[in-house]
């Protein structure tokens, strides 16, 4: 019995002490971030922005490798079956990591079980937004005008399961506005057709609405989060405008499950060094986004986030019974 004891103790030592140098000397080669997106989104700009400042901290190269389709859910079903070694984590987003066990009835990952996460990279607010012509002047009066001729209307937004579909249809169903949704291959081609006058209103990420806005190619009502952009310091936030409505979209940095704690430790304490870069928040600021708080911060504060964000957002598109199979 005491030789079967010693014997485990042995293989048990021998077991610790051979994953303990992989972690210890973590990262030793390239690290490769997977964006479930197209370059250049904004999903792939935080990730590139991050990644430079985390290279630097980390004294390794961070690649990104964009892998799209279905929603992003392609890119994140290929983080979440990687090696758990810490060369392979990813961002994905509102989408990927909330609304995509609604939307996804076969998908292949789960957002709060199947990933050691990190940490949550970036808040952006969604803005509230309509085509130049329209005449309500203020948010109330806008919402006001939406019920009243609710079916006539038109909401457009990038595809299924994209951010700007799912706070839509947050909105939408917060205030009983049934309008006609009508889904792009982008975001870039639905603001084209709001620009156009094609579509009566949009609820976007503010990064993406910014340029036309201060081109006044189309009317912002407000910013559906708790502060105003400075980016856009003149458009109200909903509070401000009189109604309970706040909905921002985040990005989130994760690992594959079973990634050593060591190795998530060092890439969470590597993104906070890059959240707290001047530099790093001045181009947020552009981008009309913000830094997570240091209790929002870490591997904590994203799965708290994630599970909150999916009760949230499940039962809404559950009962818009809409599906993206």
């Amino acid at each position: 019995m005491d030789f079967m004891r010693d014997l485990i103790t042995r293989a048990l030592f021998v077991l610790v002490m051979s994953s303990a140098p992989a972690a210890a000397q973590y990262p030793d080669k390239p690290i490769t971030v997977v964006v479930p997106f197209a370059a250049g989104g904004p999903t792939d700009v935080v990730a590139r922005l991050l990644g430079d400042h985390m290279s630097r901290t980390l004294g390794q190269t961070i690649i990104v490798e964009n892998v799209g389709g279905a929603g992003g859910t392609i890119g994140m079903t290929r983080a979440a079956q990687a090696n758990p070694d810490g060369y392979t984590i990813a961002v994905g987003n509102t989408g990927t990591q909330s609304a995509a066990p609604a939307l996804y009835p076969n998908l292949k990952y789960d957002p709060a079980k199947s990933f050691a996460q990190i940490g949550i990279t970036n808040f952006t607010p969604q803005a509230i937004v309509a085509k130049k012509s329209t005449q309500a002047s203020g948010l109330k009066e806008f919402i006001d005008y939406l019920k009243a001729n609710s079916e006539k209307l038109t909401y457009g937004h990038a595809g299924v399961g994209s951010i700007a579909h799912v706070s839509g249809l947050l909105f939408n169903a917060q205030f009983g506005l049934k309008p006609t949704l009508v889904p792009y291959r982008g975001t870039g081609p639905a603001l084209q057709a709001l620009v156009a006058g094609q579509l009566d209103y949009m609820i976007d990420q503010s990064l993406n609405v910014i340029p036309q806005v201060k081109a006044g190619t189309i009317k912002v009502y407000a910013i559906a989060a708790p502060e105003r952009l400075s980016s856009l310091p003149d458009a109200p936030t909903t509070s401000e405008a009189g109604v309970d409505f706040v909905f921002r979209a985040w990005n989130a940095m994760v690992a594959p499950k079973g990634t050593p704690k060591e190795i998530v430790g060092r890439l969470a304490d590597a993104l906070s060094k890059a959240l707290d870069d001047p530099n790093v928040q001045a181009r947020y600021n552009e981008l009309g986004s913000s830094v997570p708080t240091a209790n929002e911060r870490g591997p904590a504060g994203l799965q708290k986030l994630v599970e909150t964000e999916i009760a949230r957002i499940t039962p809404v598109i559950k009962a818009a019974g809409v599906t993206a199979d």
